[in-house]
């Protein structure tokens, strides 16, 4: 049985209309993760196949452990968007099964990857994302039930396609319980810049880049 009703495929293959570019979309499973991985590869099974521009490859965890060290996953259901014919790795990841409001986080990574929208990101922004030279990794914590984390996801992901030194991770974090332990994660969106500085909310663009900035300060 299909996971995504024929409404919600029609409103996917409306949101894909602007892809000019392929998309790589890389599974990694794990038999620990069981289920959680097995109805992530059905639901991007169905997705990739409403747009011809789509793909995906699967692989385990474990097994193929040097690729996912590679792309930067340590977590399974581990997804990773890479963009374009070179397939080039910006950094765009999620941890988890991507259902309930989570699903849009996963449209819209495709959706950046594949050039149907733009990071669009204010000039100021873009002048303290020019100062990042170094590895920047941000986590954002999220739940299949909050409403305002695929903002905070999102957010994320502009942000690690226009500076190639950020990489952006959504977790599911009632899938991974002990780092919602280890960030005292009491309530979702959370992001946390470097294990350095904590976000609580969706919080506006500016803000945003003022964390960057306190992230950078701090890491010195």
């Amino acid at each position: 049985m299909a996971l995504m009703q024929e409404k919600d495929r029609k409103a996917v293959r409306e949101a894909f209309a602007g892809l000019n570019r392929p998309v790589e979309i890389v599974l990694f499973t794990s038999e620990e993760s069981g289920e959680y991985s097995d109805v992530t590869h059905e639901l991007l099974q169905e997705v990739v196949a409403l747009n011809p521009l789509l793909r995906l490859s699967v692989y385990d965890l474990d097994k193929d452990g040097a690729y996912a060290a590679e792309l930067g996953v340590d977590k399974a259901p581990g997804i990773v968007f890479l963009v374009g014919e070179e397939r080039k790795n910006h950094g765009l990841r999620f941890a988890g099964l991507p259902s309930g409001y989570e699903f849009a986080s996963l449209i819209e990574a495709i959706r950046l990857a594949g050039g149907a929208t733009q990071p669009d990101l204010q000039p100021a922004t873009m002048e303290l994302l020019d100062t990042i030279k170094a590895p920047m990794h941000l986590q954002v914590f999220v739940t299949p039930t909050c409403p305002y984390c695929p903002r905070a996801v999102v957010m994320a992901y502009r942000l690690a396609l226009a500076n190639p030194y950020i990489t952006a991770e959504g977790i599911e974090v009632t899938e991974f319980p002990e780092l919602g332990d280890r960030y005292a994660v009491m309530g979702v969106p959370k992001t946390v810049i470097d294990d350095l500085v904590h976000i609580e909310g969706a919080v506006p663009e500016g803000m945003m880049a003022n964390k960057l900035r306190e992230a950078i300060v701090a890491a010195a």
